[in-house]
């Protein structure tokens, strides 16, 4: 059966920064861009050129890619030609192929927001649009406040997308812009714009998620015969955010009715980079991943019921809708008191480690493990640490090097500009195949702020590993957390840390102490000793 081409839009650049607390750069707009590329999007809205200098100077230096290309500007202005509105002109000089217009499409915006008659309104969107055409632009229509407005006016909105239709606009796109409209309505509507003339293979959706329901908007607009999605990386976006991309593209690859009536030009190559892809974008913004967010988040393949892992051993298929390694993550089976046999034994396995069911050895990993979970430890949430333990029992971990001792500092001094300022400095002696090294280190930042005690002594334990150092040089520390497990004087740490390196891989190991520096030390030194079992080091 021959498959419709649906096309993917993202708007991460332009309406993904619209998110509190969001600003790229231009070379993290550039870095983001070769991303999408990369995957198989196929548009990249840059942004609004002339609207703020970072837009105007990443257009200037925006990579050449497969992707086509977009500008996002407005629709002209009442009372002068499309040639002659410089607003416009500043969009159509960012010499994209493409070009994307916003439009009003709500009767109520047009007399208010806007103060003009729907006739001149109506001559914008033609007159725009005819203007890229002639610029031999591809051109797109964002209708905005198109649901609202249809079912306002459904008339009138429906003539603001045939003057776009036939002005000789390639796509139409539908925009729920205050993400009120539910799947079911934005299906109806869909079918309704379809029916009175405009071709689906021309129409785009464009979903907010105020309702938390834009992907399943998008999909509603798509099996309603729209053959275009916008959406961002992760969903970022103003308010609630956009319809998430990165859920969206592996349901469509991989569930029915999608995955065999239509055509993303996303190979299930590229789809297994799809988890990298999320946390790249994290990793720009300085964000945590969402543990839970479909397909990519650390817990979305994670078991840690013991019926369920039971399962899961006999058969993935029992408790999983895909296998995790199709869009690059893994499975987890987490360990905590409430772990069974069934749990320990899928979790070794997973760390291809095979124990007989009946080996005393795993009764004694459960004891210790419900035995330190009493003292504040917590393994259902720092897999790695729990490794380390689990093959230290089971005589599987090598000493890589000791640590003699160590100590840390935090003084408070006024800088030259006579403020008061934290210097943290840390001191690392550890013994490696039978030589001592010393490293010091102090913990500030690119702009010489200080990154507290905990990052000066990651920054001293990792400087000097001798033959291990090439192994743990593209580590680094991305969260973070620590809770207080008892109260009152006897008051114990927890902190959990999560580490990652260059190739995108991730873990947690946790630390408990009633000392907050010993507690973090403990779970930096479970991250390095990991990244080196995983990573294959031998012994000095």
């Amino acid at each position: 059966m021959t498959k419709s081409r649906l096309y993917l839009y993202d708007t991460t650049l332009r309406d993904g920064q619209q998110s509190a607390g969001v600003q790229f750069s231009v070379p993290e707009k550039i870095e983001i861009a070769k991303a999408l590329d990369a995957i198989g999007i196929d548009y990249i809205e840059g942004g609004w050129p002339g609207a703020n200098p970072t837009d105007s100077d990443f257009f200037e230096a925006r990579p050449e890619t497969r992707a086509t290309f977009t500008a996002f500007g407005m629709t002209k202005r009442a009372g002068r030609s499309a040639a002659n509105d410089d607003v416009l002109a500043g969009v159509m000089n960012a010499n994209t192929p493409a070009v994307c217009l916003v439009g009003k499409t709500h009767d109520y915006h047009v007399t208010t927001a806007l103060g003009i008659t729907l006739e001149e309104n109506l001559e914008n969107i033609r007159a725009s649009v005819a203007h890229m055409v002639a610029q031999g632009r591809e051109a797109l229509f964002d209708a905005e406040h198109f649901f609202d407005g249809y079912k306002a006016n459904p008339d009138y909105a429906l003539e603001c997308c045939r003057a776009a239709h036939e002005a000789g606009a390639r796509w139409i796109v539908l925009c729920d812009t205050n993400g009120g409209t539910l799947p079911g309505e934005i299906g109806k509507i869909v079918e309704a714009v379809i029916a009175a003339g405009i071709p689906g293979d021309r129409l785009g959706i464009h979903c907010h998620d105020d309702t938390g329901n834009a992907v399943a908007g998008s999909l509603a607009a798509v099996e309603a015969g729209a053959r275009q999605i916008q959406g961002t990386l992760n969903g970022l976006g103003e308010r609630c955010g956009n319809a998430n991309l990165i859920t969206l593209i592996p349901t469509l690859l991989l569930k029915e009715p999608y995955a065999s009536t239509l055509d993303t030009g996303i190979s299930h190559e590229s789809l297994r980079g799809i988890t990298k892809l999320s946390r790249k974008l994290d990793d720009i913004l300085n964000r945590v991943p969402l543990r839970s967010a479909p397909y990519v988040g650390a817990s979305a393949f994670t078991h840690k019921a013991g019926l369920h892992a039971s399962a899961i051993l006999k058969n993935p298929d029992t408790y999983e809708h895909i296998d995790p390694a199709v869009v690059g993550n893994t499975r987890l089976i987490p360990m905590s008191n409430q772990a069974g046999q069934s749990n320990l034994r899928a979790r070794l396995k997973g760390m291809g480690i095979e124990v007989e069911k009946d080996d005393p050895r795993l009764a004694r990993i459960l004891d210790l493990i419900k035995e330190r979970e009493d003292q504040g430890y917590a393994y259902d949430g720092a897999q790695a640490s729990f490794e380390l333990l689990a093959r230290a029992e089971l005589g599987q971990l090598p000493n890589f090097f000791e640590v003699k001792r160590y100590k840390v500092t935090v003084e408070r001094r006024k800088n030259r500009y006579d403020k008061m300022v934290s210097i943290s400095e840390a001191v690392v002696v550890v013994k490696v195949g039978g030589k001592k090294m010393l490293s010091v280190s102090e913990s500030m930042d690119e702009q010489g702020h200080d990154r507290g005690p905990v990052n000066a002594l990651s920054k001293a334990l990792s400087k000097d590993l001798g033959p291990y150092q090439n192994l743990i040089d593209d580590m680094k520390l991305v969260d973070f957390r620590v809770r207080i497990t008892q109260g009152g004087t006897e008051a114990v740490t927890r902190v959990i840390i999560d580490s990652e390196d260059g190739a995108g891989q991730r873990w947690s190991t946790v630390g408990v102490s009633p000392n907050i520096v010993d507690a973090s030390f403990e779970a930096l030194l479970d991250a390095m000793i990991w990244k080196l079992l995983r990573d294959g080091a031998h012994p000095a």
